[in-house]
């Protein structure tokens, strides 16, 4: 193995976490911050919540790919918890139209929103997942022909 020489090494740029962090964004925008929601190193953003019924708790909520989906997932459980009295990222008109329609408070979930609303965001997520498989099966399909037994006698034959 050889080694480089000073003209044939490379120039490596190393970042800091801010700097990595903020590399999408263009030059002078800012950054919108959410409650509840943490952007991941890989680019994913994450939303939790402190869940009083259960002693304070960090309940997770799940990953996003952006931080408003995180933000309202945030938001709708903070809502379901403490209804209008809670700090929220959105108006309470956006988040009540968006808890339209979930049924999210079952009684087999330990009687909490945050974790009956982290349940649902699970199953959405992993239904989403299995429809995409489910795609990727349906393009992957193989068609063999039939080409004829003379073919395939004239194929055997030459070995």
């Amino acid at each position: 193995m050889a080694l480089l020489t000073s003209s044939q090494q490379l120039n490596f740029e190393y970042f800091t976490y801010e700097e990595f962090a903020n590399a999408d964004r263009k030059e002078g925008e800012k950054v919108r911050r959410y409650i509840g929601v943490r952007k991941r190193p890989w680019g994913k953003f994450a939303a939790e919540i402190r869940d009083s019924t259960r002693n304070g708790k960090r309940v997770w909520l799940g990953t996003f790919n952006t931080a408003e989906e995180a933000a309202l997932a945030y938001d709708q459980a903070s809502y379901s918890m403490r209804g209008v009295s809670s700090s929220l990222n959105f108006s309470v008109e956006t988040v009540k139209e968006s808890l339209k329609g979930i049924k999210c408070c079952s009684s087999k979930v330990e009687g909490s929103p945050a974790v009956a609303l982290k349940e649902m965001h699970k199953r959405r997520k992993k239904s989403s997942s299995l429809n995409s498989k489910e795609k990727k099966q349906r393009t992957n399909l193989l068609v063999l022909e039939d080409l004829g037994s003379d073919l395939l006698e004239e194929l055997l034959s030459s070995y």
